[in-house]
């Protein structure tokens, strides 16, 4: 059976309560973008305290601050600790290094050469088509795996880092689902909360 969603009473709210949520980063940020080497460090809910992080509602960032030194370095030391063979994923957030901002780095599987993209203020405006059911993964749920259900498509608004342009962008199959997974750990979310078929496994 197909299901259709355009966009939810709660999705409007969100999206309007953000506008408000944006603010400059802190002296803390900066502190903990700089403070790290390439290779950032991948909060899990083992700790009391990272877990608390990765459970917050993430705010978006400000023009001025996506101009930023700050900015560019956190978006390439995202991109180091995702493909970093510790790591070896396919998406990470912002929350996820410490900082609950709207920041997501997604590989791209449905481009050539299968990039890896960073994505400001990431949202989810319209998802619709099939329910599918698909095995998951989380750096921040290490040795577990879990099978999800994620729609089939999905319509992302997001601010682009380079441009600083609103854009919009529809995504389907994996790709969608890396998609929902990470905009997920933006407003608290983690995918064990989205099924309870989940397992052990000896991968990291």
């Amino acid at each position: 059976m197909k299901h259709y969603l355009i966009i939810t009473m709660a999705a409007i709210a969100s999206i309007f309560s953000s506008c408000g949520s944006r603010g400059s980063l802190t002296v803390a940020e900066k502190e903990l973008i700089s403070a790290s080497d390439s290779l950032m460090h991948v909060l899990t809910i083992a700790d009391e305290g990272e877990n608390a992080i990765l459970r917050k509602t993430s705010k978006g960032f400000s023009r001025k601050d996506m101009k930023s030194a700050e900015f560019k370095s956190l978006i390439a030391k995202m991109k180091y600790t995702v493909q970093d063979p510790s790591q070896d994923g396919v998406g990470i957030a912002a929350p996820q290094v410490g900082l609950n901002r709207r920041l997501i780095v997604v590989c791209r599987l449905d481009k050539p050469g299968e990039p890896f993209e960073a994505y400001a203020n990431a949202r989810i405006e319209r998802f619709w088509g099939d329910t599918l059911v698909g095995r998951e993964g989380c750096l921040s749920v290490p040795h577990r795996r879990g099978n999800v259900p994620r729609y089939e498509f999905v319509t992302v608004s997001y601010t682009d880092p380079e441009t600083l342009e609103s854009r919009k962008d529809t995504v389907s199959g994996y790709t969608a689902r890396i998609f929902q997974h990470e905009i997920d750990h933006l407003d608290g979310v983690l995918y064990t909360d989205r099924t309870d078929d989940i397992w052990e496994t000896e991968e990291p």
